[in-house]
């Protein structure tokens, strides 16, 4: 015959008490009643009971109290409250305290026994998740001790020799391994490393910067500099009942590159800006000198039209030079519903022409940013100018400004053609322009690499939503004056 159950009932003397007694019996239990603290601290120690039903209040002690010293001991022993009336909260202190069950009046026998039968349920599936996990432990603690010698002193020798720096930590970011490479990058020399707190061993901002982010998860790309100039993109890999990995890789020669790049795009930007103001003065010149017939003013509005273009992409190349050396350092209190109202002014003509419903809406009173109000105003100008400008003729454009946990949310909406969603990670690259661009739709592919620059340099961030054949949205996150 199977042993019966043990229930534990903690009760002051009541007719509930009789009540839980007579329906544990005659569901098959084992029925033990303590009377005091005394006999119920005896009670738990010596007969370990398989439930424990204890009273809201016992003994002139309170129950959760009471409850919450035996999980300390017991942490699986399965408990439940019961209340002489369903107070406002005390289920969630009951289950908050890691109590299985509450109950209280009006109770019928099955009700009692209902619940009893859940929280040993209950209490039995942890015990086996518990027994499974003790055992597969014990069974990856045994694989791992068949690692023979020649193997680890192998793995250690590739590890070691990697170029790349490698340092592996624990879920709380105490370093497991890290070799040769990460001592040379950040000078450390034989300082011991194992075991340590990475953020204390070495102290790079940059590094832990990237330890805060990595909570997030997988990391991609992350920058670490050094004061003598190196660049490193470090990769943050979260590993599966270890820790995670950090990887850093030497990027100061492309550093170096992209650094020669812009100053020669710069260089010849600003050279070829004054022999196109001339084209375009002498232009203007020739239409004064005489009249024209119909063939020589189509080449001369043609020519304006190049020349104009050109124009504005070498203006694009100087401002986002500006922003990429970090010259732009003026910094003022602005509005930025007063720079929208600009904004949405000069393309009143295009709206119109094009029939374009335009929506502005902002959300509560907008705090000002610490920002540059040009730079601000040009962001402004691209995100708006090319909403108009892939929208439809009787499409729909929507800005937003709001205030959410002081950042400054920039929301502008379109209903073009859309972006593909494996193109949508390049589109803020210099240049670039999506394969499902309409026709005649002309600009420089630089005005979304501004608006990223600009974003950049005011601590902030931009991503784009879109979905092809419903429109795109540009959203802005930019930092609140405190």
């Amino acid at each position: 015959m199977a042993k019966q159950e043990l229930i534990l009932l903690a009760l002051d003397a009541s007719p509930i008490l009789d009540l839980m007694e007579r329906a544990l019996h005659a569901a098959g239990f084992e029925v033990a009643v303590v009377k005091d603290r005394q006999g119920f601290d005896k009670s738990v120690q010596e007969a370990i009971p398989a439930l424990i039903v204890v009273g809201e209040s016992f003994a002139g002690q309170d129950g959760i109290s009471i409850s919450q010293e035996i999980l300390e001991r017991f942490p699986t022993m399965p408990i439940i409250l019961y209340a002489s009336q369903d107070a406002p909260g005390l289920a969630k202190s009951a289950l908050k305290a890691g109590l299985s069950g509450y109950f209280y009046p009006p109770l019928k026998m099955e009700d009692i026994v209902n619940e009893v039968q859940r929280s040993l349920l209950r209490a039995r599936k942890l015990g086996d998740w518990l027994r499974r996990e003790v055992k597969r432990t014990t069974a990856s603690l045994e694989e791992k001790a068949k690692i023979s010698e020649a193997e680890r002193i192998k793995l250690e020798a590739i590890f070691s020799n990697i170029q790349d720096g490698v340092i592996v930590v624990d879920d709380h970011q105490h370093i497991l391994l890290a070799n040769r490479m990460v001592r040379d990058i950040f000078g450390l020399g034989d300082v011991p490393l194992l075991g340590k707190p990475l953020k204390d061993v070495v102290a790079n901002a940059d590094l832990n910067a990237l330890l805060v982010r990595s909570r997030e998860g997988a990391l991609k790309y992350h920058e670490i500099n050094f004061d003598d100039g190196r660049v490193f993109t470090a990769q943050y890999t979260p590993i599966p009942k270890i820790g995670g990995a950090v990887t850093m890789q030497d990027i100061s020669y492309l550093k170096e590159l992209d650094r020669l790049k812009n100053d020669f795009i710069h260089t010849v930007s600003h050279d070829l800006r004054s022999p196109l103001t001339a084209v375009f003065g002498y232009m203007e010149l020739v239409e004064r000198t005489g009249p024209l017939n119909d063939n020589q003013q189509e080449f001369m509005r043609r020519l304006q039209g190049s020349v104009q273009h050109m124009t504005n992409l070498v203006n694009d190349l100087l401002d986002l030079g500006r922003l990429e050396a970090g010259f732009d350092t003026r910094r003022e209190l602005v509005h930025l519903e007063n720079v929208l109202k600009y904004t949405l002014d000069v393309f009143d003509a295009q709206v119109k022409k094009k029939k374009i419903t335009v929506e502005t809406s902002i959300n509560g009173e907008l705090k000002p940013i610490r920002a540059n109000p040009i730079r601000i105003r040009q962001m402004l100008d691209n995100l708006v100018g090319n909403a108009i400008k892939y929208t439809p003729e009787g499409g729909r454009v929507r800005v937003w400004l709001s205030t959410e946990a002081n950042q400054i949310v920039i929301r502008v909406e379109d209903t073009g053609p859309g972006i593909p969603s494996e193109e949508q990670s390049r589109v803020f690259e210099k240049f670039y322009r999506a394969s499902n661009r309409p026709q005649g739709v002309e600009g420089t592919g630089l005005g979304l690499a501004i608006v990223k620059s600009v974003a950049d340099s005011h601590q902030g961030r931009v991503w784009v939503e879109s979905k092809v054949g419903e429109g795109s949205a540009f959203v802005v996150l930019l930092p609140a004056h405190e």
